[in-house]
């Protein structure tokens, strides 16, 4: 099933409509769907370099206003929505977790973190964050500012380095993912309990 929404998700970059079906997943990904918008975003920026920012802001902004909905959702309807949300895709455990053990700055870092690497996955921390009562306002700057470095960023490497870097994304994001990730962590430590 996952290999077929991948092929399908891929497909959809060679239509003319894929700018609408780029918003439409940043925009779920970051509440309900678990394929991230990165999947359609390379190809397009790759096949239209020139067009590479403006792809980028479609991401992030389609992307920004899918976490609102998912804080929404965490904050209004955390048990009618979100949670058989969570069950479908087996996070809710791993969400139980989260909001048993955060407090604002860990839901700030997972924010981050989530926003710049998808770790965690953004649904679950945008649901999160509605739950937890996270100040909309820090929730959606700071998406913002995550979401826009991710898409931006991706937008400058494949327009600088074409095709080879897309390869290079496409082998290592995992391991890019988590080195960001770790460093980000690393950061936060050093911040909390040494200075």
């Amino acid at each position: 099933m996952l290999r077929r929404l991948y092929d399908w998700t891929m497909s959809l970059a060679a239509r003319p409509a894929a700018e609408a079906w780029l918003a439409l997943i940043a925009f779920i990904e970051s509440s309900i769907f678990f394929i991230p918008a990165d999947i359609l975003f390379l190809p397009m920026t790759l096949s239209r370099p020139d067009r590479a920012w403006r792809y980028a802001f479609i991401a992030t902004v389609a992307s920004v206003l899918g976490g609102i909905a998912g804080w929404y959702l965490g904050y209004f309807a955390f048990e009618a929505v979100a949670r058989p949300v969570l069950e479908f895709y087996g996070k809710l455990d791993a969400f139980e977790a989260m909001r048993d053990s955060a407090d604002a700055s860990t839901i700030l870092l997972l924010l981050i973190t989530s926003g710049l690497a998808h770790l965690p996955p953004i649904k679950v921390v945008t649901i999160l964050s509605g739950a937890m009562h996270v100040n909309i306002w820090l929730f959606i700057v700071s998406a913002l500012v995550t979401r826009g470095a991710r898409f931006y960023f991706l937008a400058w490497l494949l327009r600088r380095y074409g095709e080879p870097i897309r390869h290079f994304i496409e082998k290592r994001l995992g391991m890019i993912a988590g080195v960001a990730a770790a460093v980000l962590i690393l950061l936060y430590i050093l911040y909390k309990y040494l200075l």
